[in-house]
């Protein structure tokens, strides 16, 4: 679930799912001024009347009411924030000169080979000259910490399709092409038109399955059994 760019008042969300077979679907537009736990709980509400029973892995970017969210609808979920997205937050206000090691830091945290090394990393780089230049990068982290860890419970190979939302990042750059020369639209129903017209150009060459997925798919028959059901 991502935001993509809209308009002062409304922003519109995109939902990215990549089915079983590694193939990639819009399950949706929505349109909206509010972000909370009720509002993300009717969304998921609507995508599960719509017949998506189940959702192993939710990658947010850290949308307020989330997890709550998630929990209501699809308790058996395993929510992980988008490691990106964090990353960005977390350097927004880095000066350029830190910027580089800052990186590097963060790397050592989410490349971690467990949990368990990764928060050790991030005490450790809180208590560094850098991390207390930076201190609210720990807080940061911290406060999204369960939704970190999940990602730790795959091998290097898989994390990659985890922690980040390279599709949908990808997707929403094709919609920023088409929409940033507009700064107004007279109608709700001409957002969506524009957008779907964006989602529909942007998703022509998405006939191939997502990369690695084959790795991906031998760790999910094992992680989550009859759930990961294929065809």
């Amino acid at each position: 679930m991502r935001k993509a760019s809209g308009n002062n008042e409304k922003n519109p969300y995109l939902a990215l799912a990549v089915k079983a077979d590694g193939s990639r679907e819009v399950l949706g537009i929505w349109l909206s001024d509010n972000e909370g736990a009720a509002y993300w709980t009717s969304v998921f509400n609507e995508i599960r009347a719509r017949g998506c029973s189940d959702i192993l892995i939710a990658v947010t970017d850290g949308l307020k009411g989330m997890t709550k969210a998630i929990e209501t609808v699809y308790p058996k979920t395993m929510h992980q924030t988008c490691i990106v997205h964090l990353l960005r937050n977390s350097t927004a206000f880095v000066s350029y000169k830190d910027l580089k090691q800052v990186m590097k830091e963060l790397k050592g945290i989410y490349g971690a080979d467990n949990a368990e090394e990764a928060k050790n990393r991030l005490e450790d780089f809180a208590e560094s000259d850098l991390g207390k230049r930076y201190s609210v990068i720990k807080q940061m982290w911290l406060s999204q910490w369960d939704q970190v860890v999940p990602l730790f419970n795959f091998p290097p190979e898989v994390r990659k399709l985890i922690y980040t939302t390279n599709s949908i990042e990808a997707l929403n750059r094709s919609i920023r092409k088409v929409i940033k020369t507009r700064t107004m639209f007279p109608t709700d129903d001409s957002v969506y038109k524009l957008v779907y017209l964006a989602i529909k150009n942007a998703t022509k060459d998405w006939s191939k399955s997502v990369f690695r997925w084959r790795q991906a798919m031998l760790q999910f028959v094992v992680m989550f059994g009859d759930r990961f059901k294929q065809g």
